[in-house]
């Protein structure tokens, strides 16, 4: 039968060399043919020597050579060698050496079918943990059945379906050679029938130059279950679509279950087959892995593109997992690059079970999920990998075979479940996809305070809600924390959601006060002609002075944690929700917030279900931030969301620590009035407050920037016009606002001969950015200038004031509330 094998594959002689303990080189552990001759095997082969053996395994590539390239070696005559690393580094398990009695070298498909035959014998003996740490005897008895023997080889004509297979595949399969009549069929009746969708991946494949691997059962004569393993390399044909697959076919005994292993497939397979959803098929793995296999962690997700979707992580507790698996718990949507792990990245492209025992480096993000041993397995279906399921130990873990084929099981049908379950939820998929488009990936960064956010889908039923959640940086220091549901769960609660969002951001950023924001939105959704309605509590933040204007429209109230850990629920004066009556009004209501106060803004569905009290949720909600440390905002909000693991309503919670401003920007403003020395004014009053505020060298590009953003105000707009300054640590921002809603456009090139048109172009120059932002009946054309770090300036210096006498007379102290009014 070995003599067979390997004749198969062009080579009269095989060797296995296994790594040893030192790790510096690999001994003979087993083989086949006449290794004595003269051209027989050395015992050890040196990993840093000058050997083709050493050369391939450094390389983690196959190298084939022949009689001149082995120089010495080869004084017995012609002979080509083959050498097959097996693993790749840093877990390199050994070498498979093959020898040709000729100088012809192997050919094409010999190498691709000695390459397969190499990953075959490099799947066995990582299960079976071989390791040979003395030389072993050619012929002895006692070495360890490294070289597959029972298997062979097939070649699949794609045009034709005719299928060449040599005696031992036949036998394997339990088919006479004289009944084969060459088709695929034939073969596949052999098949058990939960595992024909994979083989049939490998007969029908859609692209050439693929590599695919995969485990499958067969069903003897004689009714007998065998596990075999095959190993297949797609070829294309001149065109490039696939032409030819060159496969192998080994037996994989090792993966035979246990009567209890098999019993427990039995009862994923039953409890699958009643999962509808994503987070269904997820749960129900974790249910029945995690305590035959006493893990310490289970993580699912999915596979979308080259990004990994969580979709569950066992136990719920964030601390349990490393910081890049704790999404599930983050404003931002659960997913991560596959290539920021690239262990997990490669057992996907490997497509097989991947065990990595205590003690094996591997990046953060993996290492922390098994430090006592971690398995990886891709989860396949339709023959590609649609998730990986990750199962880590704490403790010490050594892998079995039995632990391999359990494991492989699983992995088939979880990823066939997972497929089934897309099927029947594609409209959820939907809604949720639109979801996740229309909610903020990420929260902007603040000065004097940090913003967090955390949203979880509901668990239960297929439709998703409409809840949001939003932080928009406004002008002056100011913040707008918004937070909102739209009743219902559906796509349209969803749609309804986003266009609520979107509005209340324009109307925000447009400098409209709170509750000229809130009314504005109302009427919006009432002029929608929707049967639904939305509630929403908005918050506009004054981050220098720590006031808060608030408006509740049929919403929770915030809640505060102040410094010293007292919580409260602020009484929040409120309208009606939002789209019931077109003319409601919404009343503002100003709280005053010290440095070290946190802001809680939730929805109901955090506090509030079927089996818990609205009084009793808020009570709870006001308890964790009681006792919450203040300093991490986001292990608050993942301790306010962990428990919820059964939900009939999304939860969304949106929380800011407000920690004041330690260098305060300072203002001044200037009313330009419209006559003929109007930029000289400007200029002039420029000029005097940048002093005051010790600012020298960045004057006359301050002074130049004025002047050309006034003349363009003034020549191009009509009504007030007004410069505001600010200086904010290092950077100066030059403001003009005018009443003309048309933003200014940047001429593409100006001719030597123009009049105009440089104005921005010298703007642009003199400036690190600069833009033009829409406001409530006109615009807003800025500029910031980056300045020389400096102290702030004492009292008496002009800061904060506004001068509108238009000849620089006596500015006049004045701090700038914004009227909050409609």
């Amino acid at each position: 039968m070995t003599g067979q094998i390997f004749a198969t594959f062009g080579a009269e002689i095989a060797a296995v060399y296994v790594l040893a303990d030192s790790g510096d080189e690999l001994r003979l552990a087993e083989a086949a043919g006449d290794a004595r001759g003269p051209h027989g095997l050395p015992p050890v082969y040196a990993l840093s020597g000058p050997s083709a053996v050493a050369d391939a395994c450094r390389a983690g590539r196959p190298r084939w050579v022949t009689s001149e390239e082995l120089g010495p070696a080869g004084a017995g005559g012609p002979v080509s060698l083959g050498a097959l690393p097996l693993g790749m580094a840093p877990q390199l398990l050994g070498c498979l050496v093959v020898v040709r009695k000729d100088g012809d070298g192997f050919g094409a498909d010999q190498r691709a079918f000695l390459e397969l035959y190499a990953d075959q014998t490099a799947a066995g003996l990582e299960a079976a943990a071989a390791r040979v740490t003395a030389p072993v005897q050619v012929g002895s008895p006692t070495g360890p059945p490294l070289l597959p023997l029972r298997g062979g080889t097939f070649v699949l004509t794609l045009r034709t379906g005719r299928m060449d297979v040599d005696t031992q595949v036949l036998h394997l399969l339990g088919v006479p050679p004289a009944d084969f009549d060459g088709q695929v069929s034939t073969l596949l009746e052999r098949a058990v029938p939960d595992d024909v969708p994979a083989l049939m991946s490998v007969v029908e494949p859609d692209r050439s130059d693929a590599h695919q691997q995969l485990a499958f059962r067969i069903r003897r004569p004689g009714g007998e279950l065998r596990w075999l393993g095959l190993r297949c390399r797609v070829l294309g044909g001149p065109d490039g679509r696939p032409e030819r697959v060159l496969g192998v076919v080994g037996d994989a005994s090792y993966l035979r279950p246990t009567p209890d292993e098999v019993s427990l497939v039995q009862r994923l397979s039953a409890a699958l087959a009643g999962a509808t959803t994503i987070r269904d098929v997820s749960r129900v793995v974790v249910e029945s892995l995690r305590a035959p296999l006493g893990a310490t962690r289970i993580a699912v997700a999915e596979l979308e593109g080259d990004r990994l979707v969580v979709t569950l992580l066992d136990p719920p507790q964030p601390d349990a997992w490393p910081g890049a698996w704790r999404s599930e718990w983050r404003s931002e949507w659960p997913d991560a690059s596959s290539h920021t792990l690239p262990t997990l990245e490669s057992a996907l492209r490997e497509g097989h079970v991947a065990l990595w025992p205590p003690g094996t480096p591997l990046e953060p993000g993996l290492a922390g999920i098994g430090p006592g041993g971690l398995a990886i397995l891709p989860l396949p279906a339709d023959g590609r990998m649609v998730g990986v399921c990750l199962v880590g130990w704490d403790g010490e873990h050594r892998f079995g075979p039995e632990e391999r084929s359990l494991l492989t099981a699983t992995a088939g049908l979880v990823g066939q479940a997972l497929t089934r379950a897309h099927a029947l939820n594609a409209g959820h998929e939907l809604a949720t996809m639109l979801q996740r488009s229309l909610l903020p990936r990420k929260l902007p960064e603040l000065p004097g305070g940090e913003a967090v956010a955390r949203y979880l889908p509901a668990t239960v039923g297929l439709e998703v809600g409409g809840d949001w959640y939003d932080v928009i940086p406004l002008s002056d220091g100011h913040v707008a924390l918004v937070i909102g549901d739209v009743q219902g769960h559906s796509a349209g609660a969803a749609t309804i959601m986003g266009q609520m969002r979107t509005a209340i951001r324009a109307y925000a950023v447009e400098g409209h006060p709170p509750d000229v924001v809130v009314a504005h939105a109302n009427r919006l959704l009432v002029g929608m002609e929707t049967d639904l309605f939305a509630t929403c509590t908005y918050v506009d933040l004054d981050m220098e002075e720590g006031l808060a204007w608030i408006v509740r429209a049929g919403h929770l109230p915030p809640l505060l944690r102040l410094p010293d850990g007292t919580t409260e629920a602020p009484e929040i004066e409120g309208g009606p929700p939002l789209g019931v009556l077109a003319e409601a009004e919404y009343p503002l209501t100003e709280v005053g917030v010290s440095p070290g106060t946190l802001i809680a803004l939730v929805t109901d569905g955090l506090v509030e279900s079927a089996s818990l009290r609205l009084e009793d949720g808020m009570r709870a909600v006001c308890a964790t931030l009681r006792g919450a440390d203040p300093a991490d905002p986001g292990r608050i909000a993942d301790g306010l969301v962990a428990g919820t693991r059964r939900r009939d309503d999304d939860v969304a919670v949106l929380l800011l620590r407000y920690d004041g401003m330690r260098v305060r920007p300072i203002r001044a403003r200037w009313a330009v009035w419209r006559l003929p020395d109007a930029v000289m004014h400007a200029r002039r009053f420029t000029g005097r407050t940048l002093r005051g505020w010790g600012v020298t060298e960045e004057v006359d590009m301050a002074l130049l920037a004025v002047s050309e953003l006034v003349t363009n105000a003034i020549a191009h707009t009509q009504g007030e016009v007004r410069l505001d300054l600010t200086l904010a640590a290092d950077r100066l921002r030059i403001a003009v606002n005018d009443a003309s809603p048309r933003a200014p456009v940047k001429s593409a090139s100006v001719d030597w001969e123009a009049t105009g048109g440089r104005g921005l172009l010298l703007v642009e120059a003199v400036s690190t950015s600069w833009g033009s932002v829409p406001l409530s009946g006109g615009k807003q054309v800025w500029c910031e200038i980056a300045v020389s770090p400096r102290e702030p300036p004492g009292d008496g210096d002009g800061s904060g004031a506004e001068d509108r006498s238009g000849d620089g007379a006596g500015p006049r102290p004045r701090r700038d509330r914004r009227r909050r009014s409609r």
